[in-house]
């Protein structure tokens, strides 16, 4: 008997002779012909209409900066360019973005007034084509002032820090505390107090397409049609609509037949709807902007990063008995929503898998001039498990207890179910201790730890960690309304629940189209529902179509709408059955008339509609479906329509936060158990996995193929964030990681092939028993591995992600100085693009000679490489426009050069700076001109430079080879200019021109 919360009384049966059920079955993906041979249709893929344009972004190098001026005549006069918008016009189109949280804060799509991330978008030019836009866009010229830069999130609370926005004083855009049972008292009666200091740091997931925008704006409506690869929640239509001061019926929504992936980023495609959109109603022509790879990385959207104190109050046994949270959650530089719902997401599940009946948290929610965050895969898991499951190791190894264990004793006991947890949380069904065993059993951990005890007696550095974890899936609504106290949330009014929409159409002969309001990524819907369907009918899947395709003017959706929270399985899959079963509901009284028999004795099976006793008694079911549509008249009276059916479907369960602020956050409860054995190289210290075992229960698994398809992908990932994965930023707020050659991911190489085990317990809350299981490893996995890198290496405390030279220093400690005598590079501050050079060359011409040309306005633009022109300010002044390029990018600069502490014509000191669309850079240097005896000149130079902006994060890997051939390049000019032969081979790898770069390009 199905669970009374989803039993629909239109349920049907299918035949049990029949073939097997195709639920349950892995089935060949019916996306797979097409995206595997080229045919998939992604948003870059689809035609535009005639006079469409293309849009380039103009972002800031710097992180935190006023904008004191930009010229944008030359880019507007250039060819092909339909018009240049700035912060000004921009405004002038649109409204403020809405804001995470109550406060007078503006956010806007782009920089007005002052910019506070590396890459926030300064101007967007709109041209013919995107070259013509990328070209007019370095003619643009933007003079900042530079303001201090916060990037650390406890940094960012102190008293001297730089405030951010006016509206968050000491950049605190929120300050909530909570308490449940009586966590003061527990913590009084413990036997032993175990804390634990976590600093999360932020990444990103990184989908194969990137954003995409194309807009359009019909003036005489007043209303925009735009396409994106937008994933939800559509609750951000209301946002959208509201920014681009339209009603919401006049912004249609659409979404491309398919998506390159997105685990979660591309929620955070908004803020360039609104701003495509902006530029679509300023050109009055269609605007199309697709964003290229540096972009992404840069300015799209990252994971929070969080710091973390937790503190547990327990027993002599190891039993948790109380909880205290203090978070810190860093969201960037804007609070856009849906945030700050990374830290709110998880609320109810803050004891996570764990029976803690008393809890006491704090969550504070901070800016910072970093890119803002948005929703990662799992987003809020990582970050909360991270802490919780390190603290559970920390409490074994500080009582001298076994890690297994300790998880064992504070397990949520199996009869529980469903279980309310202290904060709100109804975790649905479940045997975690049955899991447990069966991953033990089938994983072979005692067979694990015997490889560990064997490398250990060979001096090997080999460690084990486990994790237990709950994956919520199915969000409700409501929990991000757990940031307002009680009384706000009472003014504002009841948000919550988790709609999900489905529709199931026959046409008229017999065919059977499923339409929901999810996006994929990837996750095989089209497969997956055309299984559900077909067993409702008793069709195979082939028979049924499914469209994925949202179109907000056409389709049936709500502000739940997306493909998000792993709520696919369990609501958005179950939605459509329950519109199939009201179909097969009303097929069955038709069928009943026309055969003679109750409707009770129909079912579905084998394309035919029969007698459950007489099987021979029935009639096909393409004639039955096909009725409605062609013979109206002749279905009875009391069987309704047949031709399409719309459900909206949200559980009863997720009700919005009470009084007490306890919140529900999620819909159904998956829990995994992970172990792995990992070990360390003692020279390198890099980790390899040995093996690792992750045992899931996702509730009913629909497609098992896909589930482990999933596993696999979130295990990935999670590898990731271990190992490899972190957005770094210089002192200065620089963005250093904006290539795959900086910010490393796993490739196949790097991924061994976990054992997946499985457990089914289905959720009574679910129309198909399903939960979510496509976050899950992102949250056990990077703390499983580092449990057990912290086992290996005996470490209190690691951070992630576990790089090799990070595990050497906890090890052995800073590298060691080098002996007296040697030299040694000039120190730089971790992460910064900090340059220390000197060396020399020779030049066919004499000091006096080489003197004036340095001096000389029309010598300079000719040597230096990409010059397009240099002005002589005064005697000692001089103003230059360069073009550089390094790999994949390059950029027009403005720079500026003085010349001081001169003694013609032996030695001059520079000192200069440099803005341009590749970033910025500022150096001073010595030089010196002296005789080599034979008519020519002996130069020498040393100087320190600093870069920053865009050409920081396209990394050193690039930069010091393209030196190389800039160096060559000055000589080779220089030595032309001095009317000699080819310049002296004996200069420096860092050469003068690197002096020069470092002045007019800010490169390195």
């Amino acid at each position: 008997m199905a669970p009374a919360a989803f039993r629909s009384a239109s349920m049907v049966d299918q035949d049990a002779s029949a073939i097997p059920p195709w639920v349950g079955r892995s089935i060949e993906r019916v996306e797979d012909a097409a995206l595997l041979s080229g045919g998939g249709r992604f948003i870059d893929d689809l035609g535009t209409l005639p006079g469409t344009l293309h849009a380039a972004i103009l972002r800031s190098p710097h992180a935190h900066a006023e904008i004191l001026s930009i010229e944008a005549e030359a880019a507007r006069r250039a060819p092909g360019v339909a018009a240049v918008l700035t912060g000004e016009q921009v405004k002038a189109l649109t409204a403020s973005l809405v804001v995470g949280v109550k406060a007078p804060v503006e956010c806007w799509p782009i920089a007005t007034e002052r910019v506070r991330y590396v890459g926030e978008p300064v101007a967007i030019v709109i041209a013919t084509d995107r070259a013509r836009a990328e070209d007019a866009a370095e003619l643009i010229h933007v003079e900042y002032r530079a303001c201090a830069a916060v990037l650390d999130p406890l940094a960012a609370l102190a008293a001297d820090a730089a405030v951010l926005h006016d509206g968050f004083p000491g950049n605190l855009a929120s300050d909530r505390s909570f308490r449940y049972g009586d966590p003061e008292q527990a913590f009084a009666d413990a036997a032993h107090h175990v804390s634990i200091d976590i600093r999360y740091p932020r990444n990103s997931c990184t989908p194969i397409e990137t954003y995409g925008v194309i807009a359009s704006y019909d003036a005489g409506e007043d209303a925009f049609d735009v396409l994106a690869n937008f994933q939800g929640p559509f609750s951000i239509h209301t946002v959208l609509s509201r920014a681009l001061k339209v009603p919401g019926n006049r912004l249609r929504l659409r979404t491309p037949p398919d998506s390159g992936g997105s685990f979660g980023v591309k929620q955070g495609v908004f803020p360039y709807i609104v701003l495509i959109g902006a530029a679509a109603r300023a050109v009055g022509r269609p605007v199309k902007w697709i964003e290229d790879r540096l972009e992404h990385l840069t300015a799209s959207v990252s994971a929070t990063n969080r710091a973390t104190t937790l503190a547990a109050a327990v027993a002599a046994d190891g039993k948790i008995l109380a909880l205290d949270w203090d978070q810190v959650e860093d969201c960037g530089a804007h609070l856009r929503a849906p945030e700050p719902a990374t830290l709110y997401r998880m609320h109810g599940n803050l004891s996570g898998a764990y029976d803690i009946r008393h809890m006491r948290v704090r969550n504070r929610v901070v800016v910072t001039n970093k890119t803002p965050s948005g929703l990662n895969r799992g987003f809020g898991g990582p970050q909360v498990y991270y802490a919780l499951e390190r603290l559970v190791q920390r409490i074994a190894i500080s009582l001298g207890l076994d890690p297994l264990e300790v998880i064992k004793r504070n397990l949520v006991p199996a009869n529980a179910f469903p279980y309310r947890t202290a904060t709100g949380a109804l975790l649905d069904s479940g045997n975690y201790q049955e899991a447990v065993a069966r991953a033990v059993g089938h994983g072979k951990l005692e067979e694990l730890k015997a490889r560990r005890d064997e490398a250990r007696a060979q001096g090997r550095l080999y460690g084990i960690g486990l994790t237990a974890v709950v994956e919520p899936s199915v969000s409700n609504m409501g929990y991000i309304t757990t940031v307002l106290t009680a009384a706000e949330r009472r003014k504002a009014g009841p948000k919550n629940g988790a709609q999900a929409t489905a529709t199931v159409a026959l046409d008229p002969v017999g065919g059977v189209t499923v339409h929901v309001a999810s996006v994929p990524q990837g996750q095989g819907h089209r497969t997956v529902l055309s299984q559900v369907v077909a067993d409702v009918f008793g069709l195979k899947p082939q028979d049924v179509r499914v469209n994925t395709e949202i179109d907000t003017a056409k389709d049936a959706w709500s502000i739940a709408s997306g493909n998000y929270a792993s709520r696919f399985a369990a609501a958005v899959a179950g939605t459509a059955k329950l519109a199939a079963e009201r179909i097969a509901a009303r097929l069955a009284r038709i069928a009943a008339s026309q055969l003679n028999v109750e409707p009770g004795d129909i079912v579905f099976g084998s394309g035919f509609v029969a007698s459950k006793h007489n099987p021979e008694n029935r009639v096909a079911f393409s004639r039955l479906a096909a009725l409605g549509h062609w013979s109206p008249g002749s279905v009875p009276d009391d069987a309704g329509q047949t031709i399409r059916e719309t459900v909206f479907w949200t559980p009863p369960e997720l009700t919005a936060p009470d009084d007490e602020d306890r919140i529900n956050s999620s819909l159904c409860h998956g829990f995994i158990f992970d172990f792995c054995g990992v070990e360390i190289d003692r020279t390198t210290f890099e980790t390899r996995i040995d093996r690792y075992v992750t045992m899931h229960d996702c509730g009913t698994i629909l497609h098992p193929g896909m589930v482990d398809g999933q596993i696999r992908g979130g295990f990935a990932q999670g590898l990731g964030a271990a190992l490899y994965e972190e957005y770094a930023y210089a002192a200065d707020g620089s963005f250093l990681t904006g290539t795959f050659a900086d910010y490393l991911l796993p490739t196949t190489a790097e991924v061994p092939e976990p054992q997946i085990i499985h457990m089914e317990t289905p959720s009574p809350f679910t129309p198909l028993g399903a939960k979510g299981v496509g976050e899950g490893n992102c949250m056990s996995t990077p703390v499983c591995i580092a449990n057990a890198v912290a086992d290996a290496l005996g470490l209190a405390d690691v951070t992630l992600p576990l790089l090799p030279a990070k595990l050497a220093e906890l090890v052995r400690g800073p590298e060691p100085e080098p002996p007296t005598g040697q030299s040694r590079a000039a120190p730089a501050r971790e992460g910064d693009r900090r340059l220390h050079g000197e060396g020399g060359a020779t030049v066919n011409a004499a000091p006096e000679q080489v003197w004036t040309m340095l001096l000389d306005p029309r010598t300079l633009q000719a040597v230096i490489p990409g010059c397009q022109r240099v002005d002589k300010i005064s005697e000692t002044h001089f103003r230059a426009d360069v073009t550089l390029g390094i790999g994949p990018v390059s950029g027009r600069y403005r720079a500026d050069v003085e010349l001081f502490d001169l003694d013609p014509p032996h030695a001059v000191t520079l000192r200069g700076k440099a803005e341009g669309a590749l970033g910025f850079g500022g150096a001073e240097g010595r030089i010196t001109l002296d005789p080599d005896g034979k008519g020519g000149t002996r130069l020498r130079y040393s100087y320190d430079a600093a870069i920053g902006g865009k050409v920081a994060s396209i990394g050193g890997r690039l930069l010091d080879g393209a030196m190389r051939v800039i160096i060559g390049q000055f000589f080779a000019a220089l030595a032309r200019e001095a009317g000699g032969g080819a310049p002296a081979s004996d200069f420096s790898s860092f050469a003068w021109l690197q002096k020069f770069a470092a002045l007019f390009g800010g490169r390195r």
